[in-house]
């Protein structure tokens, strides 16, 4: 597997893949991690939905075989092809036709891959309609734009359980980017178990922030670089932000105990 290979060569040791809604790409890496001295924590990351608004959940150390989550992470899975298809249809309805099922196709073809309004950008710069997938989001896609459909998702504290049913670690992703500070007590007292705080578009600020709050809530902290291999847009390199190894001790320790 490629991104094996890629974080080998950019000197992790230790490597998370934390899909949306799948964990394809784990089962996928875990051979070629093995055999290549990697340590594979298998991974997800949740779209949950809290006030109209999208909050990332991240799971580490989860069964990937585990049926009920599989099943929770199925309908999320539907609800993102749902949600491409209407908002294809209200462009269509703007007048600015796409091949909804073109758009789509790598979704249906392979589980490893999660539908969103990216596919929808891409293919609006490739049919002429926006220079950039950027412009696409500002003038289509975005919250309050003409083709936006507000996601329908969980709340946050349900992902948290279903990741907890599975053996795993519940993270907060890039709080930074969220901006639901009011509402982390509140993930916590529903079992929160970590804050991502090491994150490629976190700066010191932020970061320091996100550590004192860690630290004050009594939870631990996860950290990576998001990095997207299939986005041209993306800015993070693989590897070029990590977890201090005693934080993820601390994370594998946690999860060793079930948590206590």
């Amino acid at each position: 597997m490629a991104l094996v290979q890629s974080a080998r060569a950019a000197g992790v040791d230790v490597l998370s893949i934390t899909d949306h809604d799948t964990v394809a790409g784990c089962l996928a890496a875990t051979e070629e991690a093995a055999g290549r001295g990697l340590q594979l924590v298998p991974g997800i990351e949740v779209t949950a939905a809290l006030d109209g608004r999208d909050v990332h959940v991240l799971g580490y150390f989860i069964d990937v075989h585990h049926e009920p989550l599989g099943r929770f992470l199925g309908d999320q899975r539907r609800q993102r092809l749902d949600r491409v298809r209407e908002m294809v249809a209200r462009l269509e309805y703007l007048g600015i036709p796409l091949d909804v099922e073109a758009v789509l196709a790598p979704g249906l073809e392979d589980q490893a891959k999660a539908a969103g309004r990216p596919w929808i950008a891409r293919a609006l710069v490739g049919a002429g309609h926006a220079a950039t997938t950027a412009e696409a989001f500002d003038r289509w896609l975005g919250p309050g734009r003409p083709a936006f459909v507000p996601r329908l998702g969980v709340p946050p504290m349900t992902v948290i359980e279903r990741i907890h049913e599975a053996g795993g670690l519940a993270s907060l992703a890039h709080p930074g980017l969220t901006r639901c500070d009011d509402h982390i007590p509140s993930f916590v007292d529903a079992g929160l178990d970590a804050i991502e705080v090491f994150h490629s578009k976190h700066d010191p600020e932020v970061t320091s922030h996100y550590l004192a709050l860690a630290e004050r809530l009594g939870v631990e902290v996860t950290g990576g670089s998001d990095y997207h291999g299939d986005d041209p847009h993306q800015t993070a390199r693989l590897g070029s932000v990590s977890l201090p190894r005693d934080a993820f001790e601390r994370l594998a320790a946690r999860a060793r105990t079930g948590r206590t």
